[in-house]
């Protein structure tokens, strides 16, 4: 089960479509002064090289953030040029050398109230996060848990201040995550009904997968709570052939971002946003995106 490491993937199209969600969706709950817990249930590492050998073996960031960062790119809409800023903020000039996971975007996002508390099994990835968290000197306000994050989170919800934003991305490399994430919301939604609750997923040939976000629409609609649902397509998900007859995989070709009591304003912020993850992350003719709500 402790196969997956992010650090492959750090900056890919995935990754794009995940943080521009979580950036605008961070701005917006921390425009009310009371505190804000966030849950972040499968942490990662934290900080990225991408120069580094496990992002430049995969070169997935070439295909993601670095195209973003290109001197020919248009105006960004502001979704994408917060998200871009955010990255920026980790580099030196105009090198491209360090991706920041989800623990380190929203705690440059947090205020001094605001709490992060962040849950790793991966015992190398775990160790790197505990390193890079303790260089933020950040005190009380992050906690690295050792715990699986599915169900350490429970013990948080409802937070004291009766506000948090959970943030789920599993990797899905065992078939089970799909039914925990569900089971997860079902009983956050219980414990904690006006979390915000952020899923990615990917969409891949997968029967598990592409019913995810139709479980999670349905559980939203019966407990009558709002929802966005976004996605992202880059490429064609279709096995190819080399010159020598051999099959080639065409990598993750498109994800999505469920989120249950979505802010108000983050629908018109990917309106905006996802056109132009289109045309700048776009491999080939079948890149698309797709934007839904309800409740």
């Amino acid at each position: 089960m402790f196969s997956y490491r992010h650090a492959f993937h750090a900056g890919n199209h995935a990754d794009v479509l995940k943080h521009t969600v979580l950036i605008a969706a961070l701005q917006h709950l921390t425009e009310k002064d009371a505190a804000l817990t966030v849950l972040d249930t499968h942490a990662g590492a934290g900080l990225y090289r991408l120069d580094g050998d496990y992002a430049s073996t995969s070169g997935e960031a070439a295909d993601g953030i670095v195209r973003l960062f290109a001197p020919t790119t248009p105006t960004l809409t502001p979704a994408l040029q917060a998200y871009v800023d955010m990255v920026n903020a980790f580099n030196q000039g105009n090198t491209l050398r360090v991706y920041p996971g989800s623990p380190f975007i929203t705690q440059r996002l947090l205020r001094s109230q605001d709490k992060l508390k962040l849950f790793e099994l991966h015992p190398t990835d775990l160790r790197s996060l505990a390193g890079n968290v303790a260089q933020l000197e950040a005190g009380r306000q992050v906690a690295v848990l050792h715990e699986d994050g599915f169900e350490g989170i429970k013990k948080f919800l409802p937070p004291p201040a009766r506000r948090a934003l959970v943030l789920c991305d599993p990797s899905y490399e065992i078939k089970s995550d799909y039914s925990k994430v569900l089971d997860m919301v079902q009983d956050g939604l219980k414990r904690f009904a006006t979390g915000t609750y952020a899923v990615w997923y990917p969409i891949i040939p997968r029967p598990e997968a592409h019913d995810l976000p139709k479980k999670l629409k349905t559980l939203a609609n019966k407990a009558g709570k709002s929802w966005l649902g976004a996605t992202l397509t880059v490429k064609s998900s279709k096995l190819l052939q080399d010159g020598a007859g051999e099959v080639i995989r065409p990598g993750l070709p498109a994800s999505g971002m469920f989120i249950i009591n979505p802010p108000h304003t983050l629908k018109a912020a990917l309106q905006l946003a996802l056109p132009q993850m289109v045309a700048l992350l776009k491999q080939d003719q079948n890149a698309a995106f797709t934007l839904e709500s309800g409740g």
